[in-house]
């Protein structure tokens, strides 16, 4: 069977991202230019900024993933790219840069949904992984947990309500001052916390449902906050980072392994930012069972365009083509197709 080299652009937030997937699975190169300092004095992505970021170095990118990948355009396949969700100037950037590519090189073009991209990016990390299987994707933006039947075939379970997980993360750094992005920051910092100190509250939400909320744990540590300042108590930041996130990771944990064991799915898959936290790693291993755990390596678990070009590599093989008119979704949502 011919190789088939797919080149892949990324850029529905703050990441420039290109990258060169062949067949899939094998990363050529995987260029991704971050805007986190540039958005770090806001404490948090905006948007405009973000956008002009992104025209500005879209074409370099491009230019360095081919270079690196040892391939020319001649070599490419098709064009994949993040259609949403996402920032919508953002994604235009990138979905504009992809059409222009595709048109003057009459390749074909394949749009992607960035939680689908998520996903695919564990056939990068793990060789052997084929589906079916449950997948919990959690980020700043989407928590959501999928039953994956084949590739690009998915059933949602359930999905967050109000925050996403990632995002509970950044607000709760942000009111400690500790600096975003929050997730990493709280995870470094709950190590030296205890997380039985405060007991936060958990939200499982009615019986039976995979859906997730993050509101009501995130005013509780927000009252908690005030009402030890207004005391005139002094808050353990290690101990409250730690409490949090133990609420936090507890729930997507407990929701996950209990979707594995009611459909009988013997792989639990990990995607997005939040999946390199590594307490809710070492929670799923203390409570997984027989079943098996796959997570991407850690640059693939944040926004990069290999994940794009591997959930494009399996829509080239069904002729999942877009036409010109592909434009920009911004709250796209995955939705169930089985």
């Amino acid at each position: 069977m011919k190789d088939i080299y797919i080149l892949a652009i990324e850029t529905s937030c703050d990441e420039t991202a290109a990258a060169v997937v062949k067949n899939g699975r094998e990363v050529l190169s995987n260029i991704i230019s971050s805007q986190i300092e540039i958005h770090q004095k806001y404490g948090g992505v905006v948007p405009e900024i973000a956008s002009r970021k992104h025209i500005e170095n879209i074409n370099i990118i491009i230019d360095r993933a081919l270079k690196e990948s040892n391939k020319t355009f001649d070599d490419i396949d098709a064009i994949g790219v993040t259609y949403g969700p996402g920032l919508v100037g953002a994604l235009l950037v990138g979905i504009n840069s992809a059409k222009g590519l595709a048109f003057s090189l009459k390749k074909p073009l394949i749009g992607v949904h960035h939680i689908e991209g998520h996903i695919s990016a564990n056939y990068i990390s793990h060789k052997d992984l084929k589906p079916p299987f449950i997948s919990l994707i959690v980020s700043g933006g989407h928590t959501h947990l999928v039953r994956v039947e084949d590739y690009g075939k998915y059933k949602i379970l359930g999905r967050t309500r109000d925050d996403a997980a990632g995002e509970a993360f950044d607000k709760i750094a942000r009111s400690l001052e500790l600096g975003y992005p929050g997730g990493p920051i709280i995870d470094e910092i709950s190590k030296k916390g205890n997380k039985k100190a405060v007991d936060f509250p958990r939200a499982y939400l009615e019986e039976n449902s995979y859906d997730f909320s993050f509101s009501g744990l995130k005013s509780a540590v927000l009252n908690y906050i005030n009402n030890n300042k207004q005391k005139g108590i002094e808050i353990s930041i290690p101990d409250l980072a730690a409490s949090f996130q133990e609420a936090v990771v507890e729930v997507l944990v407990e929701k996950t392994i209990k979707a594995a064991k009611v459909y009988n799915f013997d792989k639990i898959v990990l995607a997005g930012g939040v999946a390199s936290n590594t307490r809710l790693r070492e929670l799923f291993y203390e409570r997984l069972g027989s079943k098996k755990l796959y997570f991407p390596d850690k640059i693939l678990c944040t926004d990069n365009a290999a994940m794009i070009g591997s959930s494009a590599y399996y829509k080239f093989l069904n002729n999942e083509f877009s036409d010109y008119k592909l434009n920009a979704v911004p709250n796209l949502e995955l939705t169930s197709n089985i």
